[in-house]
């Protein structure tokens, strides 16, 4: 009987418990999170920490800004005043060939295009009367593709930039022929400006891209740079109507000029390689390694340059633009007297300044006039750079002529003008 009680008595205990052990049901709410005091001092005493940080790295940001507008605004050019020197009056004062008014190029580096371009449309009309304005940007889209084609071959060793050499339109037109201007202006903004910038950005960009990662097909590459190329400039036509005629640009370039691009030649002057050879202008423009360059001696060279544009020829050149003689207010290039005397610029003056590089090859220009005045040999210059805007004649330098013995590189002219020195290349 005791057992049976006791057993009653667990079985009332252990029913009156079993709230307590999970029999009932629970329900959910929602409570404010609790905020460990310690850890949210820490946090507010990183965050103070932060904040003084910042605030020394925006003055010390600051302060470096106002250094760098400063030294701006300080800035200086080393430039010669002209004492002594009696430039032409005005354009006027030149027997000029025809033209085309200047073209800027604005946000660009492809004053090699320009140059080459305006040389060749001087040379249309020499030839055929015909007046045709060419595209410069035509050249630019299909140069960039031969860029990048062979960078990939290279595996990135290759140099794909703006720049280029005058020549690359030989190459470019025999493969791809060429349009008007009309029929290939390339995207503008403001309705006439040239800006490059950020084509060139994302060209490099996305050939960096390739070369961490090794993907070294030609085809895709070209494929993806064609896109940026076709956002940046637009797409080049494949036909195109001209004076009411659809036709190709290798037909425009066959039918509707007299130009043959194997009737002219490039030509340089340096003691590297012997004299009456072809050889390559070593420059990093010439990225495909050219080896079409005549070199002769300075006197054969100057001479050549003359007898071109007295015979009423233009001519493409190209070399140093960054001098002190060189100003864009006063639309003048010539060398002080405080840099070399004229008399004493001969070949030797010439190599030493190749050789220690304070002759480069800067940018590309179009000769399109001469007179000869107090002495000096004076070139009409269309020039497609910004500094040719800064004066009275907008587009236009007047080069005196010790400045392009000492600091002009190369320049092309068609081969009749140069048949006496062609005569004399050693095999």
């Amino acid at each position: 009987m005791k057992k049976v009680i006791l057993m009653l008595i667990c079985l009332s205990l252990a029913m009156s418990a079993a709230p307590l052990f999970g029999g009932g049901k629970n329900k959910a709410k929602y409570e404010k999170r609790y905020s460990d005091p310690v850890l949210k001092a820490m946090e507010e005493a990183r965050e103070k920490q932060q904040a003084v940080q910042d605030e020394e790295t925006a003055r010390i940001r600051k302060r470096q800004a106002e250094e760098k507008k400063k030294d701006r605004e300080q800035a200086r050019s080393l430039l010669s005043d002209m004492t002594g020197v009696f430039p032409p009056s005005s354009p006027a004062a030149f027997q000029a060939m025809f033209h085309f008014p200047p073209v800027a190029q604005y946000n660009t580096n492809i004053c090699w295009s320009f140059a080459a371009t305006s040389f060749y449309e001087s040379e249309i009309h020499r030839l055929s009367g015909k007046k045709i304005k060419l595209s410069e940007v035509w050249t630019v889209y299909h140069e960039y593709l031969a860029k990048v084609g062979r960078w990939v071959r290279e595996r990135g060793a290759s140099l794909v930039a703006e720049g280029g050499e005058s020549n690359a339109i030989n190459r470019i037109w025999k493969e791809h022929g060429v349009v008007p201007a009309a029929a290939y202006p390339g995207r503008r903004v403001d309705g006439d400006k040239l800006d490059h910038e950020r084509l060139i950005e994302e060209v490099r960009a996305y050939l960096d891209y390739v070369k961490a990662n090794s993907l070294w097909n030609e085809e895709d590459v070209l494929r993806h740079v064609v896109l940026i190329l076709d956002k940046h400039l637009g797409a080049p036509p494949k036909t195109f109507t001209y004076q009411g005629r659809e036709m190709t640009p290798l037909e425009f370039l066959k039918n509707e000029t007299p130009l043959d691009m194997d009737d002219y030649v490039d030509v340089m002057s340096t003691t590297f390689y012997p004299f009456y050879t072809f050889q390559e202008f070593a420059v990093p423009d010439n990225w495909w390694h050219s080896r079409e360059y005549l070199n002769v001696p300075l006197a054969d060279w100057y001479g050549l340059i003359l007898k071109a544009v007295k015979a009423g020829c233009t001519v493409n050149i190209g070399g140093d633009v960054s001098e002190p003689g060189k100003l864009g207010f006063q639309d003048v290039c010539f060398i002080p007297s405080f840099d070399i005397p004229a008399a004493y610029i001969d070949q030797d003056s010439r190599e030493f300044r190749i050789a220690n590089r304070t002759t480069e090859d800067d940018h590309g220009i179009h000769i399109v006039g001469y007179t000869r005045l107090q002495g000096h040999d004076w070139f009409l210059v269309k020039d497609s750079s910004r500094s040719a805007r800064w004066g009275k004649h907008e587009g236009y330098f007047f080069f005196r002529g010790d400045y392009v013995k000492l600091k002009m590189l190369t320049f092309t002219v068609h081969k009749d003008m140069a048949k006496s020195l062609l005569a004399k290349v050693k095999e």
